[in-house]
């Protein structure tokens, strides 16, 4: 008797053993399938929600002249600074269209590098 439930108690752990080892393959397979879309639907690296217009209004320019940005960029920036109880916002909003406009600026520079060859 006990040799049968010896036997009995066995083959149930190899059984269950069995499907274990076929649900952690599964669930394997299914995240590593799972992270390799993930990796195909990834946004851009540098990804702005901030257009053209709204960084060149908020930092007071017409045209993308590089010295008159940066003017009213380190004006503004330290107009906005804590601790001359400015905003961190509005320092942040600073930064954010000066970041804006420089990827402007690389985006240009690539593109008349990549007409030029």
């Amino acid at each position: 008797m006990s040799r049968i439930l010896a036997q009995l108690i066995l083959a149930g752990s190899q059984i269950i053993g069995r499907a274990l080892t076929r649900a952690i393959r599964q669930e394997l397979e299914a995240a590593q399938k799972a992270a390799s879309q993930r990796q195909k639907n990834v946004p851009p690296p540098i990804q702005t929600d901030m257009t053209l217009d709204e960084a060149m209004k908020i930092l007071n320019v017409d045209t993308l002249d590089p010295e008159q940005i940066e003017k009213n960029y380190r004006h503004l920036f330290e107009a906005n600074d804590r601790k001359n109880g400015g905003s961190f916002y509005l320092q942040s909003k600073v930064f954010r269209a000066k970041e804006r406009l420089d990827l402007e600026f690389t985006e240009s520079k690539s593109t008349t590098r990549d007409r030029a060859l």
